[in-house]
């Protein structure tokens, strides 16, 4: 079934969307896009639905063929403050302050929202399965953040983050228990279930 193109047509709509909420490590990364009326791609769908290697063909097209878009994080320090649900609503703000035109409305993915921005929006639970626009900023959220942690993998090798981007795999938990924990986990995170008293920061 095609995702809707938009959820009330002529007015600007922003989809939003964010990745790593369930993650160690690594900060959690928003992204927001405004795409045209009448765009239409079967192919785009929710991050999780696809593979890896059509996320990334599709990132150069959303690029190309949005009106807007725009990608931004909070910080393992900011997650470990506020929590990461409040550092979710954050990165989300951000991505949306940062787009190239303003929206006249927000279609944010899941069942809340919390900001000080004075858009009117509406709150789509799934809604990267059903809105296209959000669909496409949780792909640019997604292959972003993965990048992220492949590239930090090199640095910290242990953890496995180029498989399993910060996730709690066994993997990972087993390069905490065996390693520690570094500046990319967070603190306020139960990194093992016993929740060993390491780091090596």
């Amino acid at each position: 079934m095609p995702l809707l193109p938009y959820l009330e047509a002529n007015r600007i709509e922003a989809g939003c969307d964010e990745v790593g909420r369930g993650c160690l490590a690594g900060p959690v990364v928003a992204a927001s896009v405004i795409l045209p009326a009448d765009y239409h791609n079967p192919w785009i769908n929710d991050s999780k639905k696809l593979s890896k290697t059509n996320r990334e063909e599709l990132i150069e097209e959303i690029k190309d063929k949005s009106v807007a878009w725009a990608i931004a994080e909070a910080t393992v320090e900011e997650i470990d403050r506020i929590n990461i649900l409040n550092a979710s609503f954050l990165a989300m703000k951000r991505a949306i302050l940062q787009l190239k035109m303003k929206p006249e409305h927000l279609l944010i993915d899941g069942n809340r929202w919390r900001s000080d921005l004075d858009f009117p929006f509406t709150c789509v639970v799934k809604g990267d399965g059903k809105i296209a626009s959000i669909a496409a900023a949780s792909i640019l959220a997604k292959v972003y953040r993965d990048e992220l942690m492949e590239n930090l993998a090199l640095e910290f090798p242990q953890f496995a983050w180029e498989r399993n981007a910060g996730y709690p795999t066994k993997a990972h938990r087993e390069g905490i228990e065996k390693y520690g924990s570094t500046i990319w986990h967070r603190k306020s995170f139960q990194l093992l279930p016993a929740q060993l008293n390491l780091g090596f920061e």
